[in-house]
């Protein structure tokens, strides 16, 4: 795939250099577009559709899934699918601000996070399903695919931090054979989403 894009534009120093994860300005230091963690957590989850949602994540669920995926999953999502093992994003936090690509010219959908099951479960995609999706589009590798519908996919990225390192999430696009940079890593990624109808049709 290309790589489109170093770093969106809306998390660059005013210098035009990315701003190394930090959501800040450099010029001005203010926070740009993100809120904290915290504050997401706690009303990440539509509160009124349990589609795709998983019975609660277990203790042996999350190292039977690391192992069988090959990675150190980060701490701040697992404490997300704790809180509820996958299912629809609220309307508030369903988009991440992104450069242009083929769903939109400035952010790119995140209505859905993947939990923790095993794969092929009910015919409900899980984060286990992420290496034969890999294979099956032939998508990057090592991955995990946190939300997506086989042309898309928002998923977090170990290329170059390892199986043990930090991962970042990147936006994949099987249909224009592309990347874009989402976040440094996953807390960053959620402090950055924001709601869809809160960009421009």
């Amino acid at each position: 795939m290309n790589v489109v894009g170093a770093c969106p534009a809306h998390i660059r120093d005013s210098d035009g250099t990315p701003d190394a994860g930090t959501g800040r300005d450099a010029g001005h230091d203010t926070m740009i577009g993100m809120t904290s963690f915290e504050q997401v957590a706690t009303s990440l989850w539509h509160p009124e559709i349990d589609r795709l949602r998983l019975p609660p994540l277990t203790d042996e669920q999350v190292v039977h899934a690391q192992k069988q995926l090959g990675v150190d999953l980060p701490a701040d999502l697992i404490h997300l699918l704790r809180t509820q093992n996958g299912g629809v994003i609220a309307e508030t936090w369903d988009a991440c601000p992104a450069d242009a690509n083929f769903y939109a010219e400035d952010h790119v959908p995140f209505d859905h996070l993947h939990g923790i099951g095993p794969a092929d479960h009910a015919r409900m995609t899980t984060m286990l399903d992420s290496p034969y999706l890999v294979q099956e589009w032939e998508l990057p590798s090592p991955v995990v695919l946190l939300s997506g519908q086989g042309h898309y996919w928002v998923a977090l990225d170990y290329r170059k931090c390892g199986p043990t390192g930090e991962p970042s999430v990147v936006w994949l696009d099987n249909e224009m054979d592309h990347e874009l940079p989402l976040a440094p890593d996953f807390r960053t990624f959620v402090e950055r989403l924001t709601s869809s109808a809160s960009f421009p049709e």
